[in-house]
């Protein structure tokens, strides 16, 4: 095997060509930007040993996903978005799986980020401005209760 070859390997993915479907609505929707992935877990701080000498170890505690924020140009008659933030009512949450995949050159998933119980907590529409010749965009933000990766 040439080094040549074992190189192309060690070249990192590139972001700008990704898939993103939304749970019942079983389709791929095409989003400009997507951020937000993360997830951290709040460290415990325990103690332990006698009442005189004792130390303090770290635990970890609960994971905490944050928001995932998806933007997109806005399509006559495309009000999926509103419709599934209308459909949320107290205590009667549509909740979906939200499935985000980073592609190679020949639109194969490298990495797939799977987003669960997710649902819609804020919408923004795009701002309007009379002298600008930009593309519409529209902002949704989610919130979900766990975080899956998984590579190919």
């Amino acid at each position: 095997m040439s080094e040549e070859s074992t190189q192309d390997n060690l070249w990192p993915l590139l972001k700008f060509y990704f898939a993103v479907s939304i749970g019942s609505q079983d389709n791929t929707v095409s989003f400009q930007e997507v951020s937000g992935l993360e997830t951290e877990t709040q460290p415990i701080k325990y103690r332990h040993g006698d009442s005189k000498l004792f130390s303090t170890i770290k635990m970890p505690g609960i994971a905490k996903y944050g928001n995932v924020t998806l933007k997109k140009g806005i399509f006559v008659n495309d009000n999926n978005f509103w419709k599934w933030y209308d459909a949320i009512k107290m205590n009667a949450i549509k909740r979906e799986t939200v499935t985000i995949k980073l592609l190679d050159e020949s639109g194969s998933p490298t990495m797939t980020w799977t987003l669960t119980n997710a649902w819609p907590t804020k919408i923004t529409a795009t701002d309007m401005k009379s002298d600008s010749n930009e593309v519409a965009v529209e902002t949704l933000e989610i919130s979900h209760e766990g975080l899956t990766i998984k590579n190919g």
